[in-house]
């Protein structure tokens, strides 16, 4: 039986059929997405997709000759979660879209395997003005 199914089904647990509460919906949320309910199961999923920050780097350094790739795991360790800052002179002449977009595709396999990706792209130019920047 499909999760919205059970949603709907008063319980005790959800006296209105409407409106269920938090911990049932985070539980079918949970169940539906394949998401983890706690630690371990997060820790499990982290070592099972395989997605490191060193795979990450290194497939940016291959597939759009990054000249600086600085990416850190936000999950707290589980990798499902990273920000990063890529350096490429693939981006010149792209708006932040289009960068997004090429960074996306060169990382397709590996997004689908994670759960957030936030990345920052800079050509090598807008990346000596940033250290610039922050130096002073």
């Amino acid at each position: 039986m499909p999760p919205l199914v059970r949603l709907i089904r008063p319980t005790i647990a959800n006296i209105n059929p409407i409106r269920p509460t938090r911990a049932v919906w985070n539980r079918t949320f949970a169940m539906s997405t394949g998401a983890a309910e706690t630690d371990t199961q997060a820790a499990n999923a982290a070592s099972t997709s395989g997605i490191t920050v060193s795979s990450l780097e290194q497939t940016l350094r291959e597939k759009l000759a990054a000249e600086h790739v600085d990416i850190e795991d936000m999950s707290g360790g589980c990798g499902q979660a990273f920000t990063a800052v890529i350096v490429s002179q693939a981006f010149e002449k792209k708006n932040t879209l289009a960068r997004h977009r090429l960074v996306n595709s060169a990382l397709k396999t590996e997004i689908a395997a994670i759960h957030a990706w936030t990345p920052k792209c800079l050509t090598p130019e807008e990346w000596v003005k940033k250290q610039r920047e922050a130096s002073f």
